[in-house]
């Protein structure tokens, strides 16, 4: 059975939709299948990889998510062999009104996901930078959840929401899912406060931080314009090295887990 993870910070600009493109692209460069749902109303992530919001008017995770689409006909292949994509569309923006009233409204992005969940090795879910009922949907249906954290210290005043919102879908809805870890994000290590603040992120969560540490590189905010995950943009670049690095220390953390 393939791992679903999550990757959420209610907090903007922090780098999640730019870790799930690459995470996912750098995880099919490792040869594992992978599925990104995009999850969020602005379609970043869909963007991101070249699909406009025309290609996908009818055929996205709102239609999937309100049972009008089964969710093979709404995936669609990427550039990168092995990454599959369900796109997004701004038309979710009134699912979270839409499906207000739906009985076991947290788990129908659950119940959409459930007829693939072993035809990829990982589901990577983009969230929403909110934490309203699509975002709860998105813990629900993950066994995991990676926090992308910019080391600025209006960036971890943040941090307790969020942590709060898990610990309540971890008591009343999915008591398996797990903290995969804090990424730190937009790192430049020639800053005083990034140094200090990462110093301080490991000191409280200690192993909870991934080793791994996502540079601030211009190639990787290029990319998204040009509709390429990093490591098909610029392969040579720091954040392509810095992505195959979480991708393997993901895969590593796993292979542990499963011995």
């Amino acid at each position: 059975m393939g791992k679903t993870i999550a990757i959420a910070n209610q907090k903007g600009g922090v780098g999640k939709t730019t870790t799930a493109i690459n995470l996912a692209a750098s995880l099919s460069v490792l040869e594992k299948k992978v599925l990104l749902v995009d999850a969020d109303p602005q379609a970043n992530t869909s963007s991101g990889l070249n699909v406009t919001p025309e290609e996908c008017l009818s055929h996205s995770v709102y239609e999937v998510l309100i049972g009008q689409l089964d969710v093979h006909e709404a995936i669609r292949e990427t550039e990168m062999p092995g990454m599959f994509l369900l796109p997004s569309h701004i038309n979710l923006v009134g699912a979270e009104l839409e499906l207000s009233d739906q009985p076991k409204r947290e788990f129908l992005l659950q119940k959409a996901l459930a007829p693939v969940k072993d035809e990829y090795d990982y589901i990577i879910i983009d969230c929403s930078p909110s934490l309203g009922l699509i975002t709860v949907n998105c813990l629900t249906a993950a066994d995991s959840v990676i926090i992308p954290v910019q080391p600025e210290f209006f960036a971890l005043e943040g941090l307790g929401k969020l942590l709060q919102t898990i610990r309540l879908v971890q008591g009343k809805i999915n008591p398996g899912l797990s903290i995969e870890g804090f990424l730190i994000t937009m790192y430049d290590g020639r800053t005083k406060v990034h140094t200090q603040v990462s110093g301080e992120l490991r000191d409280y969560f200690k192993d909870m931080v991934f080793k791994t540490i996502i540079q601030r590189n211009i190639r990787l905010s290029e990319a998204p314009s040009h509709g390429k995950p990093i490591v098909l943009y610029d392969p040579t670049s720091n954040g392509t090295n810095n992505y195959m690095s979480l991708a393997r220390e993901v895969l590593e953390k796993h292979t542990k887990e499963s011995l």
